[in-house]
Parts: C-alpha cells; structure tokens; sequence
C-alpha cells in the first residue's frame, strides 16, 4: 500500500468521526472536508469498509448544506461538462432520482421534445438501472423511441447539444468514476447521501435554469441553501412524481423559484386549467412507448400530463410570459405534431452518426 492511500485513509478516518460519532459528538464536515471525503471514495483511497460506514451514517444523521456544496464541489471537479454556444438560449437542466422510476408514467422525455420544438435546450443526465429502485431510466426511455443514446462520447454531446439543443448525460459513459459507489447502494439497501446530490448537481456550467426534485420539504430547504452556497443563482425547486420534476395533474404541484437566493413558493392548480385527471401508472416499456407516441401525437393518455408539464415549463424557462400562454404553445405544437417531428430529427442526427 503507497503512501498516499495510507495518508488519504488516516484522513478519512476524520471525516468518518465527524459523521459517525454519537448525537451529542457528532459534527457537520466543512465544505472542504465533505469535497475531500468524496474525492477519497470516487478515488478509491478509501476502504471498501470506511466507504460503507461513510455512506449509512451520513444517512442517517443527514448531510448537512455545506456538506452537499462541497461533494458538489467534487462533481463539478470531477465530472463531465457541457457548455452552451454562444448565443444559445440557457437551457434548463433536470434533476432527478438516477435509480428511475417504478410507479408513475415518465413525462419528462416528451415534454423535452416540446421543449426542443420550442426553441427551448434541455440537459438531463442518469445512469443505466440501479439500486434501490432499479426504475426505468432516461437512457432506456429514449432508446424506445428509436434514439439510442448509449456510448457517445463526451465530444459528441456537446456537438449535439449545439446543433440540437438537446444533451443527456449518461453516467457509465461520461462519469465512470460515480460508477464505483452504485454497488454500495445494493449492500446497504438504502439511497446514500450521493443520491440527494445527484439532484443538485448538472453537468452544464454557464447560465441555466436547474431543475431539482424533492420529496420531503427539510430536502427542499437544504437544497435551497447548498445551492446558494454553490453560486447556482436560478433554481426551481419540485415536488414531483417519485421525487423527479414530473409534475402531477392528480394533485397540487407545489414549487419554489430560487433565484439570487430568495425562494418564491409557487403553488399550481392543474384543475384550474383543464388538466386534472389521475396520474397514469407505469406498467410496462411496452405500454409506455404506446401511451407515449399517441401523446406526441396529441392523444391518449399521457396528453393531460404533457400539455400541462411541457406549459408549465415553457413559463418557467421564460419562453411563455404567463402559464396559460406556456400551456397554449404546448397545445399547438403537439396538435401541429412539431414534437414528433423533434423526434424525428434527434434519430437522424443519431443515425447520421453511425455512419461516418
């Protein structure tokens, strides 16, 4: 064993203390120490066993927002990164659970073409199925659509997402590194705190409007405040389907905009514009590709759910001027067929790209 592991494991060990010890012992990291205790584990300097302990005891006493900002720090460092052109519109980027969704119909692939239609770029990123949900993923949903995105390397989505507007990053792909630590999820059988920061961070650097999904409101708030310490000045915050940025039409979507730190709550009523009808449930790749294409096709029943994400949305990115304009420009270009057209034109550039 070297040297640097030795030192890197005798450091970590006051990282693991600091998280590990009792109520009245225990202390928040700093930044820089929660940057460093990451960097040990995506390294590999730290022990398979100081990795475990890490991750369950961060969990169950909860990171702490300069905690999040500085494995974020690590991200940023570390990880893959997008640029938009010059002169391209900021694009909105999508936080959500990498381990997918089991539950509830995926909007958000549709509504991105709405979006892209719109003018509108879009950044979304995840991984292939994972522990603990092992959920069906980005990757595998635009793969049923005919647009595998699987393999490409770093360059070509960026070129991409110039030319299209259009990136998803796809973990086991542009950020091997965050592989390491999926295995640790199956043995441990519960999400480690690298799952919260998968909400918070994005790959794209420059302006943005980043998207991330909460479930429970002490996460929504402590997401508010480590991106504020991480210099992210636009941000919505949602209450979406699985703990992703789907918003509901069975019930109230509840929302926040963050921008130069100050949160605007933002409560929306899908009943009051004509889009309220039960979540449709997930059953199967099969029948998700069905409902999907006939929503595209301004039909069936995703419609509901896609004319009232891809409005909202449109509102949120500033392309609309009011909600209600947002969910009429979705209306017409799902009636005019423009998002399947988008699709459409992602599977040629896609192809053109297996032949060079």
């Amino acid at each position: 064993m070297t040297s640097a592991i030795v030192n890197g494991r005798e450091r970590f060990k006051q990282h693991l203390r600091k998280v590990g010890s009792g109520e009245h012992t225990s202390k928040g990291m700093s930044r820089e120490e929660a940057a460093d205790a990451l960097h040990l584990m995506l390294d590999g300097v730290a022990s398979p066993a100081q990795i475990g302990a890490f991750l369950i005891a961060h969990r169950i006493r909860r990171p702490e927002p300069q905690e999040l900002t500085g494995m974020l720090d690590t991200y940023r460092r570390l990880g893959p990164v997008l640029t938009s052109a010059e002169g391209q519109r900021p694009p909105l980027c999508f936080g959500m659970p990498f381990d997918g969704r089991t539950r509830t119909a995926p909007i958000y692939p549709l509504t991105t073409l709405v979006l892209l239609a719109c003018g509108q770029p879009v950044v979304l990123q995840g991984g292939d199925r994972m522990p603990i949900k092992y959920g069906v993923t980005a990757i595998d949903l635009f793969r049923i659509l005919g647009l595998d995105l699987a393999g490409l390397s770093i360059a070509t989505v960026q070129d991409g997402f110039e030319q299209t507007g259009f990136a998803l990053i796809h973990q086991p792909d542009h950020f091997a590194i965050a592989e390491s630590l999926i295995g640790y999820r199956e043995e441990l059988g519960k999400r480690p705190p690298v799952a919260s920061l998968e909400l918070l961070w994005t790959p794209h650097q420059g302006n943005h409007l980043l998207v991330s999904g909460f479930v429970h409101p002490p996460t929504e708030s402590r997401a508010w405040e480590a991106l504020k310490l991480a210099g992210e000045t636009d941000l919505l915050t949602v209450k979406g389907l699985e703990g992703g940025t789907d918003l509901p039409i069975g019930r109230a979507c509840i929302t926040a905009r963050v921008q130069q730190g100050q949160a605007e709550r933002l409560i929306l009523h899908p009943r009051d514009h004509g889009c309220h009808a039960a979540d449709v449930e997930w059953s199967d790749e099969a029948a998700w590709t069905e409902q999907a294409l006939a929503a595209l096709d301004n039909r069936g029943p995703l419609l509901d759910a896609l004319r009232w994400n891809a409005g909202a949305y449109l509102w949120f990115s500033g392309h609309s001027d009011s909600l209600e304009s947002g969910l009429q420009t979705a209306d017409g270009v799902l009636k005019t067929g423009q998002a399947l057209q988008c699709l459409d034109q992602l599977r040629s550039w896609r192809s053109h790209l297996s032949i060079r």
